[in-house]
């Protein structure tokens, strides 16, 4: 699996297949891309004289493309290739490939991805906080972020979730109070018990179950 790079030229890697309807349209929009310099090279297998080729890397279907560290299924128009190519390796790029892969329901391979980069877990919770976010990926994000429930990733990532616990959006708050209790880590604790006062109903009954799994809920007995 590819990491960030801080390469201002991505390559691409194009699988085709020679009875693919769609796989000419994503191969002239990459050839494009390498003729205007936006991608440094361009390699393209055929499926049908490699075999072997998407077996290697676990594809089920072509067109297949990997442009810098993102792996990308299905037709691409000229225009999404470019938008890639030019935010390739970047957080905002991240970010996007995340969504991407959500959408895609290939969650385990975002979860593959941050474990090979944890640095790049920050991208997802931007990604969680953006107003303009579809519920279905914030969705998406819960579930990764139980699957990484009690990891090391996720306790390091404590002083990026506290910020979003407070969040002018009630539901951002509440989903971040229920990833401070998924890390597991009572340096939590402070940003937990500050929600028991959040003005939301919601919030407040997660944040009085992350203080219990956290080992705070002394805080619970406060005379009202």
């Amino acid at each position: 699996m590819q990491t960030p790079t801080n390469s201002p030229l991505p390559d691409a890697l194009l699988l085709v297949g020679s009875h693919c309807p769609h796989c000419q349209a994503v191969l002239e929009g990459l050839a494009r891309l390498v003729k205007d310099g936006a991608i440094g090279r361009l390699t393209v297998i055929n499926i049908n004289v490699r075999p072997d080729a998407p077996e290697a890397r676990g594809i089920r279907s072509v067109p297949w493309t990997r442009l810098g560290p993102f792996e990308l299924s299905g037709t691409l128009s000229a225009a999404e290739l470019a938008d890639w190519a030019k935010i390739a390796g970047t957080s905002e790029g991240w970010g996007r490939y995340y969504g991407h892969l959500i959408e895609s329901q290939r969650l385990k391979s975002v979860v593959d991805h941050i474990e090979a980069s944890p640095r790049t877990l920050i991208d997802l919770l931007n990604l969680f906080a953006a107003t303009d976010t579809p519920m279905s990926v914030r969705i998406g994000v819960s579930a990764i972020m139980e699957t990484l429930s009690g990891t090391d990733i996720l306790r390091r990532a404590v002083p990026e979730i506290e910020p979003l616990a407070l969040s002018e959006s009630p539901q951002v708050r509440t989903d971040a109070c229920y990833f401070l209790g998924l890390a597991g880590d009572p340096a939590a604790l402070p940003t937990a018990r500050r929600l028991l006062d959040d003005e939301d109903a919601g919030v407040r009954e997660v944040a009085a179950d992350v203080l219990a799994l956290l080992g705070g809920a002394d805080a619970l007995d406060r005379p009202a």
